[in-house]
């Protein structure tokens, strides 16, 4: 079993910037992917933005530039460092962990929220 707890959200002014933190704990060993996805009432989650144990990321299009996603290792820990946040960006943010054998396991989520 694997263990998500989210950390970082709130309120904030556009143009403003947030960090966010995943810590995991658990059978972290064989986790080959962590992400950030998010969510607003009616839609699905979507991708914002995920990182491999070999350090490579990816990033949806509408955050590329502002949103930047790192991992610390010694720590366990995957953070989410958004900057100039748009109003658009308003959501619940979930971190995600993939484990190579016992699959998928969700954060439970940390509210965004971005004033115009």
């Amino acid at each position: 079993q694997v263990q998500l707890v989210e950390s970082g959200g709130g309120l904030v002014q556009a143009g403003g910037s947030l960090r966010l933190s995943c810590a995991a704990s658990g059978n972290i060993f064989g986790m080959y992917e962590m992400g950030w996805y998010r969510q607003v009432p009616g839609k699905q989650r979507e991708l914002v933005a995920t990182i491999t144990s070999y350090g490579n990321t990816d990033y949806a299009g509408s955050v590329k530039g502002r949103f930047t996603i790192s991992r610390d290792n010694a720590k366990n820990t995957v953070y989410l460092q958004m900057n100039n946040l748009k109003p658009e960006d308003t959501a619940v943010y979930y971190c995600k962990g993939s484990h190579r054998l016992s699959g998928d396991y969700w954060g439970q989520g940390t509210q965004v929220t971005v004033s115009s």
